[in-house]
């Protein structure tokens, strides 16, 4: 995968995510708590600033209450 390509895989990763956590109404220190991740974690999930491991997106979904998948 082309290093744009990937950046962009990573924004629209954190653009979903904080899409979903909005829908349900949660800040997102609500998300890091529930999900027991820290809160600049969250932030740089969601500007795309780090791209997570697979432990962190399955705390993130299981948090939000839903597939993972649904964050891709």
């Amino acid at each position: 995968m082309p290093i744009s390509s990937e950046k962009d895989a990573i924004k629209s990763f954190g653009n979903k995510v904080r899409l979903i956590r909005k829908e349900r109404k949660l800040s997102m220190e609500m998300l890091a708590n529930i999900a027991e991740i820290e809160l600049s974690q969250i932030y740089r999930i969601e500007t795309g600033k780090i791209n997570p491991k697979l432990t962190t997106i399955l705390k993130i979904a299981e948090a939000l209450e839903i597939n993972p998948k649904e964050l891709f």
